[in-house]
């Protein structure tokens, strides 16, 4: 996970529950949606990184 998925998943938990608090539902929402992103993020950060060691991987084996 990124750094910046990770802020982006904090951020959303604290706007989530400011909104909460305040009862205000569109921040409540938006809280929900900043959660989203960052796991969106996680999952493309790490779809990249096994496909890069799926790479490196093929490249080593034809090497042999």
């Amino acid at each position: 996970m990124t750094d910046e998925s990770a802020k982006d998943k904090m951020a959303g938990k604290a706007k989530e529950a400011m909104g909460k608090m305040t009862g205000n539902k569109r921040m409540e929402s938006e809280g929900k949606a900043d959660q989203a992103k960052g796991k969106a993020k996680g999952a493309v950060s790490e779809a990249q990184e096994r496909a890069e060691g799926v790479k490196d991987s093929l490249s080593r084996d034809d090497k042999d």
